[in-house]
């Protein structure tokens, strides 16, 4: 440890904002490797248990969704199914927007590991400029006095320092981010995957039944109408046909013509 410490002190003023940045980068690392293993220990299991309940029960499903709540796959899953009888557009509509709200929560911290793998870099070449800046100074040349060989080394090496300080940040970050990165993207495809499984259950087990049904009892309905109105004409054809007929009018007029 003290070795550490006599290496950064030989990088100069700019190794503190360069410790700064290490400890955010290690920090970020800590936070977001608790949040992913937390993630993946329970969230495949979480995600089939909804599912599988959701097969036989939407309130279970929805129950289970709501217990699981700290997990982000089942907060994603309990936006859909909380809806009350939603065609599949809202049903897909709920989970999109939840999807979006999650993955902005496992970007946390990316923000931060980005800004460090661009500044570190750049501290690290001003903490070089401002060694050979130092060096220069003690080199003395021209002055009749001599070069002191041990100043000038010490700029050079603070400035070696700094460089390799700002790299060593930088490189540390940037690992950190790709793996973040790309545990976001596996993510967004399991969430895709999950979603689509847990749409299409709902499609086949509750929608297009309830939709069935439903058209089932319109023509029900429509069937018993029109065999009402057909009772009801044929009813009306039969009073018609049990009427006295008034005659032909000429036959009457020759009747009554021959009376008088």
């Amino acid at each position: 440890m003290s070795t550490l410490f006599e290496v950064a002190s030989k990088g100069g003023w700019m190794m503190f904002p360069m410790v700064g940045l290490s400890v955010a980068t290690l920090a970020s690392a800590l936070d977001r490797a608790v949040f992913w293993l937390n993630l993946y220990r329970t969230e495949d299991k979480t995600a089939h248990r909804i599912l599988e309940a959701s097969r036989y029960s939407l309130a279970d499903a929805s129950m289970l969704a709501r217990q699981a709540g700290a997990q982000p796959i089942a907060r994603f899953m309990y936006a859909a199914l909380r809806l009350r009888n939603p065609t599949p557009d809202s049903f897909r509509l709920a989970m999109e927007t939840a999807s979006e709200h999650e993955f902005e929560k496992m970007e946390k911290g990316n923000k931060l590991l980005e800004t460090v793998v661009a500044l570190a870099p750049l501290m690290g070449l001003l903490g070089t400029v401002t060694g050979l800046m130092h060096t220069f100074e003690n080199l003395n040349v021209g002055s009749g006095t001599g070069i002191d060989t041990g100043k000038a080394a010490a700029g050079i090496g603070e400035a070696l320092t700094a460089t390799a300080a700002g790299m060593i940040v930088a490189i540390l970050a940037m690992i950190i981010l790709r793996i973040c990165v790309t545990l976001g993207a596996q993510q967004l495809s399991y969430f895709a995957q999950v979603g689509g499984e847990l749409e299409l259950i709902y499609r086949q087990n509750w929608f297009e039944p309830s939709m069935a049904e439903l058209d089932r009892s319109c023509r029900s309905i429509e069937s018993r109408y029109k065999s009402d109105e057909t009772n009801r004409l044929e009813s009306f054809g039969d009073d018609r046909l049990n009427a006295r007929p008034l005659g032909d009018p000429l036959e009457n007029m020759d009747a009554e013509i021959s009376v008088v």
